[in-house]
């Protein structure tokens, strides 16, 4: 039997933690895990304490948005879409540009943004160590008052604890249960690895990759999101963004950087057909260079292969 994946911590505990919160707020946070949880849902960390972490990583939606970009403090709006906080365990960047190369890193950047919390980092801390439950927390868990450090690591320690592995694939690929998936599921798996070249990109243990690619979602025109090399002023970065992972892909819709696909299928009519949909790209990946004339039954095999990562445990709540 060919083990897949490590089951790090159970997706069901992270979400029953998380309808929790309010329940619990008198409680002290017991380690970093759930420290780390209680500011991610608490709204102390914006300016206006109306909007917190949760607000744009919703756990019903494999903490992902449900629209193509997402309101921040007094409703600004973002400009890329919200990702999956979820399987980043074998990510080496964050951020659609890659600006993060830590998830401790990563987290101060939404706290201080004004699109999003809005709030100065000496701010947020000033915040922490005047409020007496969490100035309590964090010297109960780290042995110091609250800190950049300190509160990175917090939020960093809850994203960990997010890994699924419970999906109908691992089911079929870990345990060996041919049942647990439909032949569609298998078909879709072999095109992802074969014809429909979406291994290229994706894969793993998260499906994911460390590279940024340009898929063609660049023309300077209608579409000039720059991307990575906004970050780094280079040239040849020009349209590429952050590959990220696959698991519970079906629940984080809309797709891509700027959301501009609704459904999975929009998806896979784009990859198959790219120059249907944008016109004279710039940078484009030459694995997209020629159509993958993918027929109806390829396209719904793909797809079902893509619903099979869903965590069981996250579908069962999002029911």
């Amino acid at each position: 039997m060919k083990i897949y994946f490590i089951v790090t911590l159970l997706i069901a505990g992270v979400v029953v933690l998380s309808n929790s919160f309010c329940s619990n707020a008198n409680a002290l946070p017991k380690d970093d895990i759930a420290l780390g949880k209680q500011l991610f849902f608490d709204t102390i960390l914006s300016s206006n304490k109306k909007i917190s972490c949760a607000s744009c990583h919703k756990p019903e939606f494999a903490f992902a948005d449900t629209s193509a970009v997402s309101p921040g403090v007094f409703g600004r709006m973002g400009v890329r879409n919200t990702p999956s906080a979820m399987n980043l365990n074998s990510a080496a960047f964050f951020f659609w540009d890659g600006r993060a190369t830590t998830l401790e890193a990563q987290a101060m950047f939404p706290i201080t943004n004004p699109l999003e919390m809005n709030l100065p980092i000496d701010s947020a801390i000033e915040r922490l160590t005047k409020n007496e439950f969490y100035n309590t927390a964090f010297q109960q868990i780290f042995g110091e008052k609250p800190s950049v450090k300190t509160l990175g690591k917090a939020l960093a320690a809850f994203q960990h604890s997010m890994e699924t592995s419970d999906s109908p694939f691992d089911e079929w690929k870990t345990n060996d249960s041919e049942s647990a998936v439909s032949e569609s599921v298998k078909r879709g798996f072999e095109l992802f690895n074969g014809d429909a070249k979406c291994v290229k990109c994706h894969f793993g243990t998260d499906f994911s990759n460390t590279e940024f690619r340009n898929i063609g979602l660049f023309n300077g025109k209608n579409l000039n999101d720059s991307g990575r090399a906004a970050l780094t002023k280079n040239t040849a970065d020009l349209g590429m963004f952050k590959i990220g992972p696959l698991r519970n892909i079906a629940l984080t819709a809309p797709y891509m950087h700027n959301g501009m696909f609704k459904t999975l299928r929009e998806v896979i009519d784009y990859y198959d057909q790219p120059d249907k949909v944008v016109g004279d790209p710039v940078n484009r990946d030459t694995l997209l260079a020629k159509p993958l004339n993918l027929s109806e039954q390829d396209k719904q095999d793909i797809e079902n292969f893509l619903r099979s990562l869903t965590s069981v445990s996250l579908e069962k709540k999002k029911l």
